[in-house]
């Protein structure tokens, strides 16, 4: 008779998994004898951190659109996977967390490493989070973990005792108080609201002069409306940062990115427009959107607990978003004046020069704008972007354009430091055959990125593609704190706590056999993107890159620029190079022509 060790594995490959992400320790052992039993089916995919194994297991998610798994011992090992898992929590992420636990007879007992689960991840995994306390409760825990995850795009967590692991499996009969179970899930939704409230938006939408559209990851699946939708009204799409990959930025009236990290013209679009359409997003920020008696607006959301909470929306449609769309179009009328839109237009087109003209300003020794602009020119067509927190995800969402199947994201909502190298592994194993890239800021890089290398060398020859590049902005300088040091407090930069020790990452990367360049030279970088790009291993690229060069957005305010000045007259130990670079940089913005003139 087979364990329920063995069974979690046969149900996990019923479920179509093909990895675990995961971390050994004491409290799993029954299940790490079960995957010697399986022949390791589904792959136990080791890193070097329960931390990195939830970032994988969301890198794999978010890229796949599958459920993400991954593994942990009880105690210390439960604790690690709490950041991937609020991860994936704050981003709408499917992932099962499998987490052992010690024996029954020794839970409430201050056993070692004994925590108490339920009240852990009440929180993180309040949707779901159970434990397995006999054989035939597993079937039922397990599937249930999966199908509130998938519906409910979140974390949830199944804890199973060592002991349990390793009793003899028994199903649920067909008795009172046992729960069967089945594993079928269609999971697609093809919701649509009422032909009255369509018919209220619709209203809205025809009335509307200058229409302005932001789209989420939720509009992922609705490209061609959302596409024949801007047509019909003339308006221009601006994209949340984690919709980025939604719609490519090669169509004229796609704005690009909105927000404190956003563009110009997304900035200056919501400021003007007179109508809004939100779907499948739940940017938080509201002062990047109109003011609230600006415009009217509708808000599109497959989840309703998510919807009319960031702006007034005046009709709030509960639906997927292709559907919904394909439901509202017929009763949109087609708008004959395009003046709004071709100003969209316009805007777009200079944006895209000024960006340009600002990644080719001189730096000491590289200014970190070129880094991205440079993969932007060459970016394969169905590269996986990653970006991580701090000024890495300033520059990935002004210079990098999505075009063709690109795909690219980051930790949204959270905004967490390090998952930028454990995204690119989880993505790898979402899509072999596709090359990945991750833009690491050096502080992410010493916290995670470093040990996640040894996990690249371990695994990439299994990969049909072995593009794997990790470009490193290195700059000693915990840059993107600094700058809200300097802009939002009026603080001069902290050297204590902003300095970072001097690393060659390169030489690690060479160490464990990757390839790897360090780049010292602006004029260096075409080259060395081109050769890690058709590189027949993974690659990192030490790229030595100005701290002074400002990530302040084009539509900073008075205020913060005023506390920056401040700040750099308290005595910034950068002052000189700030107000140098940020001079030139300003400069291009506003000349936006030829970058040499």
């Amino acid at each position: 008779m087979s364990h329920v060790s063995d069974h979690v594995l046969e149900r996990l490959r019923a479920w179509d998994v093909d990895q675990v992400f995961g971390y050994p320790g004491d409290g799993i052992n029954g299940l790490l004898g079960a995957f010697s039993r399986a022949d390791d089916d589904p792959r136990f995919i080791q890193s070097r951190h329960e931390e990195m194994s939830a970032f994988q297991a969301v890198g794999y998610a978010k890229l796949s659109g599958r459920a993400g798994v991954c593994l942990a011992t009880s105690g210390p090992g439960a604790i690690h996977l709490l950041n991937g898992l609020y991860d994936a929590k704050l981003d709408h992420v499917p992932v099962v967390a499998i987490v052992g636990q010690t024996d029954r007879t020794a839970m409430g007992g201050s056993y070692q490493q004994e925590v108490d689960l339920h009240a852990l991840f009440k929180d993180v995994a309040g949707d779901f989070v159970q434990t397995v306390m006999v054989p035939e409760q597993l079937p039922n825990l397990l599937d249930r973990a999966f199908r509130v995850a998938l519906t409910r795009r979140t974390p949830t967590v199944l804890v199973i005792p060592n002991d349990v692991q390793e009793l003899d499996y028994e199903p649920p009969t067909h008795d009172f108080k046992m729960v069967p179970s089945s594993l079928d899930l269609s999971a697609a939704s093809t919701a649509v609201p009422d032909s009255g409230a369509l018919a209220r938006a619709a209203d809205v939408l025809n009335t509307g002069e200058r229409v302005a559209v932001l789209v989420g990851q939720g509009a992922r699946g609705a490209v061609s409306e959302v596409t024949e939708l801007a047509d019909v009204l003339g308006a221009g799409v601006a994209k949340a940062l984690l919709g980025k990959d939604v719609l490519a930025d090669d169509l004229p009236w796609v704005t690009g990115s909105i927000g404190l990290l956003g563009t110009r013209p997304s900035y200056e679009m919501m400021r003007d427009c007179d109508t809004l359409l939100t779907v499948g997003s739940s940017f938080p920020y509201s002062q990047f959107l109109p003011d609230f008696d600006q415009a009217r607006a509708v808000q599109i959301d497959l989840d309703g607990a998510m919807i009319g909470m960031r702006y007034p929306y005046e009709v709030n449609l509960v639906g997927d978003s292709a559907s919904t769309l394909r439901a509202l179009l017929p009763l949109l009328e087609r708008k004959t004046d395009r003046s709004w839109r071709d100003g969209i237009e316009r805007d777009v087109e200079k944006w895209w020069r000024s960006m340009d003209a600002e990644a080719m300003v001189g730096a000491d020794p590289i200014n970190p704008m070129r880094i991205f602009s440079e993969f932007s020119r060459r970016a394969p067509d169905d590269a996986m972007v990653f970006a991580d927190s701090g000024s890495a995800a300033n520059w990935y969402a002004r210079q990098v354009r999505m075009r063709g199947n690109m795909r690219g994201t980051l930790s949204g909502t959270l905004a967490s430091m390090g998952p930028a190298v454990p995204y690119a592994i989880g993505a790898k194993f979402a899509h072999p055959g596709r090359p990945a890239i991750a833009f690491e800021g050096d502080g992410a890089m010493q916290m995670n990125g470093m040990m996640e290398l040894i996990t690249v060398e371990r695994y990439w020859r299994e990969w049909d593609d072995p593009r794997l590049v990790v470009a490193v902005l290195h700059n000693n300088d915990l840059t993107q704190v600094t700058w809200e040091l300097r802009a939002l407090g009026g603080t001069p930069a902290f050297v204590e706590s902003q300095a970072l020790p001097d690393v060659s990452y390169a030489d690690i990367a060479h160490g464990l056999g990757l390839g790897a360049i360090t780049v010292t030279d602006p004029d260096q970088l075409g080259d060395a993107w081109d050769q890690a790009l058709a590189g027949d291993r993974p690659y990192l690229l030490d790229v030595h890159c100005d701290p002074d060069v400002p990530p302040v957005p084009p539509h900073a305010t008075l205020d913060q620029m005023t506390a920056t000045a401040r700040a750099l007259i308290k005595g910034d130990t950068s002052r000189w190079g700030v107000l140098k670079e940020g001079l030139k940089v300003k400069a291009r913005e506003l000349m936006p022509g030829d970058p040499d003139q």
